[in-house]
């Protein structure tokens, strides 16, 4: 396990295993993800209260289950770059922090969007609403300072601190519609209770969820493919792969 915890921080190793994974990754996310936002716009019973309107959940619920889930992985990341300092592990933060800005825009979009014929309004500082844009700015702001600082390790680990300071705001995502009085509806997805929607709508949303991960698994490898080639090119393995085939 130790020995392959440490391969896994070598950034020519990890570059090979990538390419394995990825056409799968991609392939399976794609049928996945088309199969269930298919089934959930096209075939998926309307709502007995909200009509169709409701078949934004199938963009809106995925892309902010998936906007939570890349920062709580950012924050392990982090984690592992203050204690073992491994340079994969903020390539991997660097790399995925703009995938998880567009998701959480996403979400806080389509929500405005399905917010209008159910609410009335496009935004209200709902506790949900107001911890997802603040989400967003963390990761406008672990961009912005990745940017700022020319050191690499400096940056490495004033992001990392920023990551796990702002961590703190994913549970009061999570619990929010349970902590205050919010009119932002429960999870739609609980691992402890029946999903109390009909199959013919949970299971194509389900599909989309697991898809977009798959996805999102392709997207990073590739972003992190390619800050690795950027960050190792000076190195004779990435001098190697950029040699054009029958050079001598």
């Amino acid at each position: 396990m130790w020995q392959f915890f440490h391969k896994l921080g070598s950034p020519r190793w990890f570059y090979g295993i990538a390419n394995r994974f990825m056409p799968w990754l991609l392939v399976m996310g794609l049928v996945l993800t088309l199969a269930g936002i298919v089934w959930g716009l096209a075939f998926a019973p309307q709502d007995y209260l909200q009509g169709n309107s409701y078949r934004i959940i199938f963009i809106h619920v995925p892309s902010a289950f998936l906007a939570q889930s890349i920062y709580v992985m950012m924050a392990s990341a982090a984690l592992v770059t203050l204690v073992w300092h491994m340079k994969l592990a903020d390539v991997f933060v660097k790399a995925v922090a703009p995938v998880g800005a567009v998701l959480t825009f996403l979400a806080l979009f389509t929500g405005s969007v399905w917010g209008k014929p159910t609410w009335g309004t496009w935004w209200i500082w709902d506790a949900r609403l107001t911890s997802m844009l603040i989400l967003l700015f963390l990761y406008f702001g672990v961009i912005a300072l990745g940017s700022a600082i020319s050191d690499a390790k400096s940056s490495a680990r004033a992001v990392a601190v920023l990551v796990l300071v702002g961590v703190v705001n994913i549970p009061i995502i999570k619990y929010s519609v349970e902590w205050w009085n919010t009119l932002h509806q429960p999870a739609t997805f609980k691992l402890t209770e029946k999903p109390t929607m009909p199959a013919e709508m949970w299971v194509p949303l389900l599909l989309v969820v697991l898809g977009l991960y798959l996805l999102f698994g392709w997207l990073a490898f590739y972003r992190m493919q390619t800050e690795i080639l950027d960050r190792e090119r000076r190195t004779q393995w990435v001098k190697a792969l950029n040699k054009p085939q029958g050079a001598a």
